[in-house]
């Protein structure tokens, strides 16, 4: 049975590690509403971005004759992987939920034959990644100094992607990142960005009845040829901005789980110290009585 004086310290140092639960999570609140509105005002331009682009696609006489960055390389043997994550823990399963989804498709491709490749954004899905595909991963970009995700950082990573492309290092390119639904809940979603997911240009042409007919000015491949890489970075900054806000949200929600588990473990402490207290007197008092009996 431990001593008064080790439950003591016991309690007190639960009582700091409250504290500091409960800071991290109003922190994160704080941050969580920034991140949100970020990645809330992302999403219409990025899906319109998209809509623009199927557009463009459904209008081409020919879409295998588009950029190779909305065709592909007419291959389908070497795969790269984004795998954005965060720079930091205590953010409960968001950082092990996208390296999850990740393995999976590593591990489906890699039973088909295919060659992966891995870009790490982030230092925890590297520091997961590592032990398993450690020969996998071609590069780690990290933000670690980065207070605020900005269209520079995802500027950067784009750039990164495309030299890789233009290189011929691999045929298809998928990222990997959190999608923001609410405080407990982030998706994993990986969405492929090379070649360019576009809607069928016929399905594109049946929707598009009955509205206004557009004329492009160059023609639709000069434009895609400048909008498809512009898309990536677009894609990229959203992943960004959804990882932001999810690991804002699952680092409150883990510290609020925290702060409510060191509150019980202080309850269930202090009962058994009182306990113990308690013992102690009762045991004293018998020796006292005992002795006094004895005379």
């Amino acid at each position: 049975m431990p001593s008064l004086k080790e439950l003591r310290n016991r309690i007190a140092s639960v009582k700091a590690t409250q504290k500091i639960t409960k800071a991290m999570q109003m922190v994160a609140a704080a941050k969580l509403r920034r991140a949100q509105s970020a990645a809330e005002a992302a999403r219409p331009y990025a899906e319109r971005m998209e809509q623009v682009l199927a557009g463009l696609a459904g209008s081409l006489m020919s879409v295998d004759a588009g950029p190779k960055l909305m065709v592909g390389t007419g291959r389908d043997e070497t795969h790269l992987l984004v795998v954005c994550t965060s720079e930091r823990g205590l953010c409960g399963g968001f950082n092990s939920s996208i390296v999850r989804l990740a393995r999976e498709r590593i591990a489906l491709l890699q039973a088909e034959g295919k060659t992966v490749k891995i870009l790490c954004v982030g230092r925890k899905g590297y520091d997961q990644l590592k032990r398993i595909y450690g020969g996998l991963i071609v590069e780690t970009i990290s933000l670690r100094e980065v207070k605020q995700v900005g269209f520079v950082n995802a500027q950067d990573i784009g750039r990164k992607v495309l030299e890789m492309f233009d290189a011929g290092d691999f045929d298809v390119c998928t990222l990997f990142y959190a999608e923001f639904r609410s405080v407990i809940s982030q998706v994993p979603t990986g969405q492929q960005l090379i070649p360019a997911n576009i809607a069928d240009p016929e399905e594109e042409k049946e929707a598009a009845q009955g509205l206004a007919t557009y004329e492009f000015e160059p023609d639709e491949t000069e434009i895609l040829a400048d909008l498809l890489p512009r898309n990536i970075t677009v894609q990229i900054f959203r992943a960004l901005l959804e990882n932001a806000a999810s690991e804002q949200g699952a680092r409150m929600s883990a510290m609020d789980n925290a702060t409510r588990n060191a509150g019980d473990m202080i309850d269930k402490l202090t009962l058994n110290y009182n306990r113990t207290r308690q013992a102690q007197i009762t045991k004293e008092l018998i020796e006292i009585i005992s002795g006094a009996e004895a005379l």
